[in-house]
This record gives C-alpha cells, sequence and structure tokens, in this order.
C-alpha cells in the first residue's frame, strides 16, 4: 500500500529542523519502503504493508524524539484517501489558491466538529470532512484565527495544514 505522512512543524520558522535525508531513514528504519520526502516541512510518501496507518505514526514520532529531541505529530493517510480528499474538494475553482487541508489525526466526535464557531475568522470558511477539513483562507494562512491551536483544542486531536497545491502533489507522488 502507498502512504503519505505529513508532519507537523517541521522546518517551518527555523525550528524544528531536521533534514529530508534523516526523515526518510527514521521511515525506512520503520520498514517503510520506497521512502520519498517532498519539500522541507515534512511530507513523506512511502509504501508499506496494509496497517502501518496504526504503527508506523507513533513509531517514527518516537524514533523522532530519540533522535533529534522533536517532539511532532506524524498524520498518515492512504493514497486512496488522499484521492479522496482531492475527489471531495468543496471548494470552487476560483478559490483554489487560497485551499488548505488540515489533516487530523484523529475522527472528532460530532460534538466537537459542531462547536467550531464559522464565524471566528470572516471571510474564512471551512468544511469538516472525516478527518479533514477543508479551509478556504482568502487572507491567508498568516492572518487567520482558524488554527492549528484552535482545530485542536476544538476538535480534540492534533492537525497539520497544507495548501491545496502540496495536496495535490503529494496525491500524484502517492499515486492517487
Amino acid at each position: 500500500m502507498r502512504y503519505v505522512a505529513l508532519l507537523r512543524g517541521i522546518n517551518v520558522g527555523g525550528k524544528n529542523k531536521l533534514p529530508m535525508a534523516d526523515l526518510a531513514d527514521a521511515f525506512a528504519a520503520e520498514g517503510c519502503r520506497e521512502v520519498r520526502t517532498y519539500i522541507q516541512s515534512g511530507n513523506v510518501v512511502f509504501s508499506g504493508a496494509a496497517g502501518a496507518d496504526k504503527r508506523v505514526p507513533g513509531a517514527v514520532a518516537r524514533r523522532l524524539e530519540r533522535a533529534f529531541g522533536l517532539k511532532v505529530p506524524v498524520i498518515l493517510r492512504t493514497a486512496v484517501e488522499l484521492g479522496d480528499i482531492v475527489a471531495g474538494c468543496p471548494a470552487k475553482k476560483t478559490e483554489l489558491e487560497s485551499l488548505h487541508v488540515a489533516f487530523l489525526a484523529d475522527w472528532p466526535e460530532a460534538p466537537r466538529v459542531a462547536s467550531l464557531d464559522p464565524g471566528r475568522s470572516p471571510p474564512d470558511r471551512f468544511h469538516v470532512r472525516g478527518r479533514d477539513v477543508y479551509l478556504v483562507l482568502p487572507s491567508g494562512v498568516a492572518r487567520t484565527r482558524i488554527t492549528n491551536a484552535y482545530l485542536d483544542s476544538t476538535l480534540g486531536t492534533f492537525s497539520t495544514l497544507r495548501n491545496w497545491r502540496t495536496v495535490l502533489e503529494l496525491a500524484e507522488l502517492a499515486g492517487a
């Protein structure tokens, strides 16, 4: 099976520096094959046995903490799931430049999803679909109040954000 791993906060703003070769080695050490990284922000495409999505995130996170002192969430999607994210995009074609996806580590409970405030950060909008949140951020990521911290605390899980171009490229690399 093909998987995509998304690590939060790697090589962002000069913090949590991690060479991509070391990141790829961490995945290979956990039995992942055909490991390939994409850009410097913690995106990894790899092949693994069915069920790797249950074992690999925790194992890689522990390995990175031991080896580099980095405590970072590792969120996984299968190539099929990533293809579904692309196919299920609710944004209009004119919104794709401002579209991002927040990938959630866990399925949020319905009451937590219902507690998200649609008026928190106008003109920003969001749509929750399973373990993913589509965000249309016309003023940009730096200006939104729909942040990882807000999503994490409200939904009770960890999230990491990618822009739509990165999502499309990862889907292509994964063969989605």
